[in-house]
């Protein structure tokens, strides 16, 4: 993908968001999908469904993207509800989660770690 970063940028950001999209409707063999090459050759998708937990994330859009060459480095904002351990709730509760995103061969894949 020898584009200029911009576009690079707004496909990355374009992936991240649809990925997170997956995640929150709890799609996580369509969110397999966007893990790079290399990232689902050192994660089965029974060990990937295994580590994913859906269901408490409520939200997600993407803040920030920088690229750089072929890695990008993608600010998500994911919203969430909290369940405390004693019982009771936080609903909407906001983090920042970084995320690292490579392009490779010109496909656009998520770094899972």
């Amino acid at each position: 993908m020898d584009s200029p970063p911009e576009a690079k940028q707004k496909v990355v950001a374009e992936r991240a968001q649809a990925r997170w999209e997956l995640l929150i409707k709890g799609d996580v063999d369509g969110a397999y999908q966007y893990l790079s090459v290399g990232s689902k050759a050192a994660t089965p998708p029974g060990l990937y469904k295994a580590k994913i937990k859906p269901g408490m994330w409520r939200g997600a859009k993407v803040d920030k993207v920088d690229c750089e060459a072929e890695i990008c480095k993608v600010q998500m904002l994911i919203t969430y509800d909290f369940r405390a351990p004693r019982g009771g709730v936080m609903k909407g509760i906001e983090t920042p989660v970084p995320e690292t995103w490579i392009i490779e061969n010109g496909t656009v894949g998520y770094v899972y770690r």
